[in-house]
């Protein structure tokens, strides 16, 4: 019985060091592209779009981005920044679900589920 809690607990520090590291690798490439998409802007004097409009989806972003544009870079350094927690609560599920610990893997999800909801509503 000790030995499966030695292995459970080493799984969840496996875990958590992937959780600190996704936060980290999120936040550092939500950086770069926000210091690049400024470098543009200061560069060029141009945000790459009229009327000081953005890219809103994330083909604009990718398109913007493929025509060197400031403020694409700037937006995706904002989707990567967002996009950074997303993926911590998706690691939870995980986490909660390798420890059989149903209760938080529903409320997680469930936390998903508005998240992705938001984020529809939100675009719209």
């Amino acid at each position: 019985m000790q030995v499966n809690k030695n292995n459970a607990a080493k799984e969840m520090a496996k875990i958590e060091i992937t959780i600190g590291k996704i936060m980290r690798i999120g936040v550092l490439i939500a950086a770069i592209f926000m210091l690049l998409g400024i470098a543009i802007l200061l560069i060029t004097s141009n945000s790459g779009y009229s009327n000081n409009s953005f890219p809103t989806s994330i083909i604009a972003i990718i398109k913007g981005i493929a025509s060197m544009k400031a403020y694409a870079f700037m937006m995706a350094g904002t989707f990567f920044l967002i996009l950074t927690p997303v993926l911590r609560v998706i690691v939870s599920i995980y986490a909660f679900w390798k420890e059989k610990d149903m209760i938080y893997v529903y409320i997680t999800s469930t936390v998903l589920l508005i998240l992705f909801i938001s984020f529809l509503i939100g675009h719209n």
